[in-house]
């Protein structure tokens, strides 16, 4: 078998319906320089975040394909849960954006039902936001989300 063709069966196997989870802190650059945080530790927002995604991740049982940062806190983050509808997990998002805004900072959070199951851990920020059609779809959203002002939760099924 060629290294392509067994590259290829890799990612074709295991494909399943699910949710992808995308959370991004709201002009988050800006805060940590008003509040006079360091960009390289965690601080209280971002280490709430680690916290509360560490936390839904485990709970649904869920992976993390990018933005999990115990080093330097958790600014935004991609997420897929297999076998699980965005309707399922409403109120834990609920709770992580209240969370997030009781310290005072807005929070974008993106689900999308599609496909999961292609992850590649460790991967670059474009790589976790373009690899599947279902991840690029919750990519737009966020984007059109945050133009609008953030803090929100957007369910797409």
């Amino acid at each position: 078998m060629s290294s392509r063709r067994k590259h290829e069966d890799t990612y074709s196997r295991g494909l399943v319906e699910g949710t992808i989870v995308v959370i991004d802190l709201d002009e988050f650059s800006a805060i940590v320089q008003e509040r006079g945080w360091s960009e390289y530790h965690p601080n209280p927002v971002t280490g709430t975040l680690t916290q509360l995604v560490e936390n839904f991740v485990r709970k649904w049982h869920g992976y993390v394909v990018y933005g999990l940062d115990y080093k330097r806190g958790t600014e935004e983050v991609v997420i897929e849960i297999p076998l699980t509808t965005p309707e399922e997990l409403i109120d834990d998002l609920r709770h992580i954006k209240e969370e997030i805004n009781r310290l005072g900072v807005g929070v974008t959070i993106v689900a999308v039902h599609g496909y999961v199951g292609l992850v590649h851990r460790n991967i670059d920020r474009r790589a976790a936001y373009t690899g599947t059609p279902t991840r690029r779809l919750a990519h737009k959203l966020l984007q059109k989300a945050k133009r609008k002002g953030g803090n929100t939760i957007i369910i797409h099924s």
